[in-house]
């Protein structure tokens, strides 16, 4: 489809392409254009309806949609019409990507009353529950009857992000209820809408993290939730699809930083080389003067060393276990932590465990190495077997309680990297590795 797309637009048959465009889903439309050139990309946005338009570009990565925007600013007429016909919650996702200056100029295309939700909205702190919220819900008072309810959402449903949900406010908009529209559409048309009311609903705050409202959406299990401020006027909703997008970010990013990389590349094949090597080259600049420590290490047991060189053989074995076990244990916390499995005070507790499973696994893995000694170098059996057991208990209890500690002081756990956690993991087997054969030998 991409190469029909090509010359299709090579031979400038508009109207044909145009018919294209209409048979074709926005997701698939999405696909299509981040895959054709600059240029191409543009011709084929201009040729969309306004409604496919609008909901293309929210499929679109946020590089695309700054070159469309780029695209279309020489015809302010259709950029001001799709800024404005986007959902308010996309819009400030877009717009809060951008330079300070480039989100003014484009905000000014917005009619006044889009203008002041995107005023609104880009208000809140960055990653807050309010920059997610839309206005665009559907809300009814008590004392409403269930035909008039009924009729309302007929009046102002059009524009809702969704109807699965009704919201209840008195008259100053305190959110008192939510009613799913199901329990309004099987009601008696006479019914009371305040006879419906359980007085059970979850609401956000808008000032909350954003990583808040993950847990919140799983743990009741909803489509959309409603947000408000401090005295619980409703001010908008969050829905399902936007926290998965900000899941799917917050998942990236703690895989990114767990890897050591400054922030997350999202697409490495389309990421400058310049770019890639300056969110890398920090932490692995910082990593290798910690392996310092590890050489300083080995050349204090030279001695050692020189007198039975055997044990430079299963040096990299040993202390890369240890690295492994503590890179297990950390993106086991990372994880916990991250989705509240576990808290800060529970530290205590799982250290106790660890000691127990490292153990066991130390034990299992010191009798392969014992088994590869015995052919290898029977000489330093107990060495290696002493030294898997303790540098795999270290690296699990190294790779469990640097997240602990990073939570504590209020840093992301994530930051707490395999990388780190295998050079701190390396330091101390190579330690332990050389002082039980000092000792031993």
């Amino acid at each position: 489809m991409i190469e029909k797309f090509h010359e299709l637009i090579a031979l400038r048959e508009w109207k044909i392409l145009r018919q294209e465009l209409s048979t074709i889903e926005e997701i698939n439309i999405a696909e299509i254009i981040e895959e054709l050139t600059e240029g191409e990309d543009i011709v084929v946005f201009r040729l969309l309806s306004s409604k496919q338009a609008k909901n293309t570009f929210q499929f679109l990565s946020h590089e695309k949609q700054e070159q469309i925007i780029e695209g279309l600013a020489r015809n302010s007429t259709r950029l001001s019409a799709l800024l404005n016909d986007l959902d308010p919650d996309d819009r400030t996702a877009f717009f809060e990507e951008l330079p300070g200056q480039v989100s003014q100029r484009l905000i000014q295309l917005l009619s006044p009353e889009e203008r002041k939700i995107a005023v609104q909205l880009l208000g809140y702190p960055e990653e807050s529950i309010g920059r997610l919220m839309t206005p665009e819900f559907v809300a009814v008072k008590p004392h409403f009857t269930v035909s008039q309810t009924l009729e309302h959402v007929r009046k102002f449903g059009h524009n809702s992000e969704t109807l699965n949900v009704i919201y209840v406010v008195e008259d100053n908009w305190k959110l008192i209820d939510d009613i799913k529209i199901r329990e309004i559409l099987l009601a008696h048309p006479d019914q009371f809408v305040r006879d419906l009311m359980d007085d059970r609903y979850v609401s956000l705050n808008a000032y909350d993290d954003q990583e808040s409202a993950i847990r919140v959406f799983k743990d009741h299990d909803r489509v959309a939730l409603p947000v408000t401020d401090s005295e619980g006027i409703l001010l908008g909703i969050v829905t399902f699809d936007d926290i998965m997008d900000v899941e799917e970010e917050e998942v990236t990013e703690d895989f990114h930083k767990f890897g050591s990389f400054q922030n997350a590349i999202i697409n490495p094949l389309k990421a400058r080389a310049g770019l890639m090597y300056q969110k890398r080259i920090l932490w692995l600049t910082i990593l290798v003067f910690m392996n310092v420590f590890s050489g300083a290490a080995i050349a204090g047991f030279e001695n050692v060393i020189q007198s039975t060189v055997s044990l430079l053989f299963f040096l990299p074995l040993l202390i890369g276990s240890g690295g492994n076990a503590g890179s297990q244990s950390a993106t086991l916390m990372i994880r916990s932590l991250a989705v509240g499995d576990v808290e800060v005070s529970d530290w205590v507790r799982l250290v106790g465990k660890e000691f127990l499973v490292s153990f066991l696994l130390g034990i299992t893995m010191a009798a392969g190495i014992s088994l590869i000694a015995s052919f290898r170098a029977p000489e330093i059996i107990i060495v290696v077997a002493i030294t898997m057991v303790l540098t795999v208990m270290a690296g699990s209890l190294v790779g469990l309680t640097i997240p602990f500690i990073f939570t504590k002081l209020n840093l992301d756990p994530a930051a707490a990297s395999a990388p780190l956690i295998t050079s701190i993991a390396d330091i101390v087997g190579v330690l332990i590795y050389f002082s039980i054969a000092a000792w031993y030998l």
